[in-house]
Formats: structure tokens, sequence, C-alpha cells
């Protein structure tokens, strides 16, 4: 099958060091699977074999911005799988990163794939900063309650 010039539906498990890719045909059959460690280089290599403008599906889990940024540069038409609503991959009696991303690309191939908005790099930052303020929010709610309580055990009142 490494001869396929068709369209390909291209599943990724993304794991925070490794990864899974399995290339699958527009009739669902399986090209190959592949195993990588997470960088740059090692996606847009793998991605190549995919031939031109493959439609590639990962999951909206930890760390997912880079590979999606990798992904479109190297011109694929990238889609994120919506985490609640392929939540019911973990009922499966055989659950392993191969299966996970060949039940991926079989979701959007089948057009079948609930999906997540891919926020633009732009959008992507202002979220950032918004989720660091509110971290630095709680902590500094956190702190003051902790010197509230100190003073009040002394009986000193603010």
């Amino acid at each position: 099958m490494s001869e396929y010039d068709g369209k390909q539906f291209v599943g990724i498990d993304l794991h925070r060091q490794r990864s899974v890719i399995v290339r699958q045909t527009d009739s669902g059959e399986q090209l190959a699977v592949t195993r990588i460690v997470n960088d740059p280089a090692s996606l847009a290599l793998q991605l190549e074999k995919a031939g031109e403008h493959p439609e590639v599906v990962l999951e909206a889990t930890y760390g997912w911005y880079w590979a999606a940024d990798t992904l479109q540069a190297a011109g694929a038409s990238v889609h994120l799988a919506h985490p609640l609503g392929v939540k019911g991959f973990r009922y499966r009696r055989v659950k392993n990163d191969v299966r996970d991303a060949r039940d991926l690309a079989d979701l959007l191939r089948m057009n079948r794939l609930p999906e997540a908005w891919i926020a633009p790099p732009p959008t992507r930052e202002l979220w950032e900063l918004v989720r660091y303020r509110a971290k630095l929010v709680a902590l500094r709610s956190g702190l003051k309650a902790q010197v509230h309580s100190v003073l009040a055990k002394a009986g000193v009142l603010i």
C-alpha cells in the first residue's frame, strides 16, 4: 500500500513525549502506523508520507498547539477532536494508542468527528495571558487569606 496516492486521513494520538500516527485511505484501509518522539521535525517528516493536503486529526490534549501549527505549516487540513466528544473511547474493551489514533482517523473519515475550534496563534497567546493572570490572582488571594488567618489567630484585627 506504499504506492497509494489518493486522499489520506491521518489520526494522531498525541502524548507529552511520544505519539502514534495512523494513516488511512479514504475507504478506511490502514496504510501505516508510526510511533514518533514529539518534535516538529519528526512530525513534519511523517506528514510528508501522507501526500498533499491530508486530512489530519488530533485530540485537544496537553500541548496540542505545536502539533497543530506544524501540521498546518506542512499543508495539512487540521481538525481538533473535542475531548468530551470522543470520551466514549475509554469504554472500549481494547484501549491503546494505535486504536485511539485509528478511531480518530475513522471519525474524521466518516465525517462524525466532534470538533473543537483551533484558535489562531494570537488568540491562543491572549488565552495564555488570561490563564496566567487568573492563576496569579488565585495565588494572591490564597496568600492574603493565609496572612489574615495568622493575624486572626494572634488576635490582630484587620
